[in-house]
């Protein structure tokens, strides 16, 4: 007899609802909640995933040890004690920042993971913490933190009312919102064009979201913080600047208008690619929109000036009156407020209390830069990384230098890894301990809802009961850190009381707190009316709270309960752009720049061992513009090759208008030839990585944020065609 469960997908941040069906033990479909008052019936090709995940042959289900090229299963105890044992007498022989860790972006979208992650890496006393984040949004963390005092305090477009939509270098078509959920998101946008809104789009490539545009306009990469601060000095020296309901707590107002002035539309023009008189209109028509909102996300964050955009995108919503008003950019507030402070989860941050050994790049939240891991493994000295842990991450496909990270896994004393499968950064683990899957295990979205369009809670419990043999993801971090704590006996009392009490809670049971004294929750109070686990319950489709609401500045975090228009720390780096784009772009003559992208049916290196998900026509290509293909003697379908400082990968060429020239675009999250990667899937098309192309060298200076885009290539034909 067939069962619903009700839940949500946890493959992207869009945090669709889901019904699955079920026949037993066996899936019968995956479809939309046509009833969740957020998604309303809709998900993407992706969440079919979440059956071939937990039905894939290829995911580990049990521990295993390598012993050179073979993989053995080893029991749960022997392994955790191997595991433990290895690490600590590691950091007893080297120090504690000899043994790092690496969180990879599903950390995120499981509950127990994101709780009780945090714990397991205090417990290695380690300050060699890197992950995912310095390689995607550590950008916009830093700009929320300098200008409104928390590093997850992101203004969020009012997507669902506003009249302009301007994206910078962000394809929601193929991410579905990202630092923005939205489920449904085109829909979102269909209807804004609908209501006589206005959309566009800036972006090097004419993505599938720009398709959809009123407007778009090319760019060079790179250049993003120019065009912004063009369109600011547009604003200023034609007196249309407003700072609206944010007037009485703003500061710094003054001293971004000065340094705007530096930047007139027609001395950036040339080196962004866009006219002096298109700056100008689109600065224009933003600021006369009855409510507008700028939006930008990893085309503006992975790059050279990831950090200035990040600053610009806020300060251009600011100033024109759109931060903290409905239809303009909004601070969400949700059930479980982790502003507010919750066991596990990060409190407001802080930046540079420590840099990394070899290059010195600046720490943010405790965590390092991912692009220094490499180097922290293969430079001898005192703190060298002789150890590391990666939880649910693949670095070696999705940060950059990925051949030179390849290369220093292989030299490490010892590697643990907690993931499904042996991937090609796992197949360096000397360990593999494999938790369970989405639909093995209840989940409460923590931080989505911080990120949403809409207010709204969702509790998802577990589809299937938890084989007996197999653990959790929390369950394997508190042992894991109960066995390698250590140090001072206060802060080991301290580190095995906190993970006492939360294993006694369990993840859920730190999820009613947060709800019972969030801003919806009851209090615990007697008769009163308030959310609770048990209405969750009571509401598997969800409950909506809501649209968004104006909150500041009350919502505000930092001392003075202001917002920081011009932060010094950003203020300073606008002289490294001005230096960067005065002396020009160093590159070899007829070289190319490089960008990523990604697709709906992908999402980063997850995907790929999914048949359906795998099939159709190849999307691992090199798009290059016919001008630029026509130069080299290149056509579509012919097989190139692509060279950076770092290495040279082989693509099939595919010859397009919807790449500017001067630029080209491989997509991210592909390179699964690797000898030893047991995934029967992905290995049978494994395309290739972008990031054996990219440089761990070239790097956001400000940040340390990874510079994917704007990498310098040479493209040519691997036959070159005879006259």
């Amino acid at each position: 007899m067939s069962q619903h469960h009700f839940g949500q997908c946890t493959l992207c941040e869009a945090m669709c609802g889901i019904d699955v069906e079920t026949d037993g033990e066996k899936i019968v479909s995956i479809r939309g909640d046509k009833e969740d008052p957020f998604s309303q019936g809709f998900i993407c090709p992706k969440a079919v995933a979440l059956k071939d995940i937990h039905e894939d042959p290829d995911r580990l289900r049990n521990p295993v040890r390598r012993a050179g090229k073979t993989w053995n299963e080893v029991a749960w105890e022997e392994a955790l004690g191997e595991a433990a044992r290895r690490l600590v007498a590691i950091r007893n022989e080297f120090g504690p920042q000899s043994v790092a860790v690496y969180l990879g972006n599903p950390t995120v979208h499981s509950l127990g993971a994101l709780l009780f992650a945090p714990l397991f890496v205090r417990g290695l006393r380690s300050r060699s913490r890197f992950s995912a984040t310095s390689v995607d949004q550590l950008p916009h963390m830093l700009a929320s933190l300098e200008m409104f005092g928390h590093q997850l305090l992101f203004p969020v477009p009012d997507l669902d009312r506003t009249d302009h939509l301007l994206l910078i270098g962000s394809n929601p078509a193929a991410s579905n919102g990202s630092l923005m959920t939205a489920p449904g998101v085109m829909r979102r946008l269909e209807k804004l064009k609908a209501r006589g809104g206005r959309l566009v789009v800036v972006d090097p490539r004419r993505t599938e979201t720009a398709e959809l545009a009123d407007e778009h306009i090319f760019i060079r990469p790179g250049t993003d913080a120019l065009l912004l601060l063009a369109m600011l000095e547009t604003l200023f020296s034609e007196n249309r600047v407003r700072l609206g309901t944010c007037e009485p707590f703003t500061s710094g107002f003054e001293e971004l208008a000065a340094l705007v002035l530096r930047f007139p539309a027609e001395r950036v023009a040339a080196p962004t690619g866009v006219p002096a008189a298109t700056i100008k209109r689109l600065a224009r028509e933003f600021a006369s929109s009855r409510t507008a909102v700028c939006h930008g996300r990893i085309g503006i964050s992975t790059q050279e000036f990831g950090g200035l955009c990040a600053w610009l995108v806020n300060a251009l919503n600011i100033v024109t009156g759109n931060l903290d008003v409905p239809g303009g950019a909004l601070f969400p507030r949700p059930a479980v407020d982790i502003l507010s402070g919750h066991p596990g989860l990060p409190g407001p941050g802080h930046y540079g209390k420590f840099r990394s050994r070899v290059r010195g790049l600046p720490e943010f939240g405790g965590e390092l830069p991912a692009a220094a891991l490499a180097e922290e493994i293969e430079t001898p000295g005192p703190g060298q990384i002789r150890a590391l842990v990666t939880f649910a991450g693949n670095p070696v496909l999705s940060t950059p230098n990925g051949t030179r990270l390849d290369r220093a896994l292989s030299s490490l004393e010892f590697m643990l890894s907690i993931d499904i499968y042996v991937n090609e950064t796992t197949r360096h683990a000397h360990l593999i301990l494999p938790p369970t899957t989405a639909l093995e295990r209840d989940h409460y979205d923590l931080i989505f809802p911080a990120l949403a369009v809409r207010n709204t809670a969702k509790l998802s419990r577990a589809v299937f009961e938890k084989p007996a043999s197999a653990r959790h993801d929390w369950e394997i971090l508190n042992e894991l850190t109960w066995r390698v704590s250590g140090g001072g006996v206060i802060d080991e009392l301290l580190s095995r009381a906190q993970s006492l009490l939360l294993s006694q809670f369990g993840p859920l049971g730190l999820v009613e707190l947060g709800l019972r004294f969030g801003p919806y929750g009851d209090k615990f109070i007697p008769l009163a009316d308030g959310l609770s686990l048990k209405k969750l319950e009571a509401s598997p489709h969800g409950v909506d709270l809501g649209p968004l609401e104006p909150g500041l500045p009350r919502r505000l975090f930092t001392s003075s309960r202001r917002i920081h228009l011009a932060p010094p720390l950003f203020v300073e780096d606008v002289g490294r752009l001005e230096s960067r784009f005065r002396r020009g772009r160093d590159r070899k003559p007829g070289s190319l720049v490089l960008i990523g992208r990604r697709d709906l049916r992908s999402n980063n290196s997850w995907m790929h061992n999914s048949a359906r998900l795998a099939k159709g026509p190849p999307r691992v290509t090199l798009l290059i513009h016919p001008l630029d293909a026509e130069t080299r003697g290149i056509t579509s379908g012919d097989t190139v090759v692509i060279r950076s400082r770092t290495g040279e990968v082989r693509a099939p060429a595919e010859v397009t208008d919807r790449i500017m020239r001067g630029v080209v675009s491989l997509p991210h999250g592909w390179g699964h030839g690797r000898e030893g990667v047991r995934l029967s899937v992905a290995s049978r098309s494994p395309g290739v990585s972008i990031n054996d192309l990219t440089d761990d060298l070239c790097i956001d200076a400000l940040t340390g944020n990874a510079a994917f885009s704007g990498i310098s290539v040479q493209v040519e034909p691997e036959t070159p065609k005879s006259s």
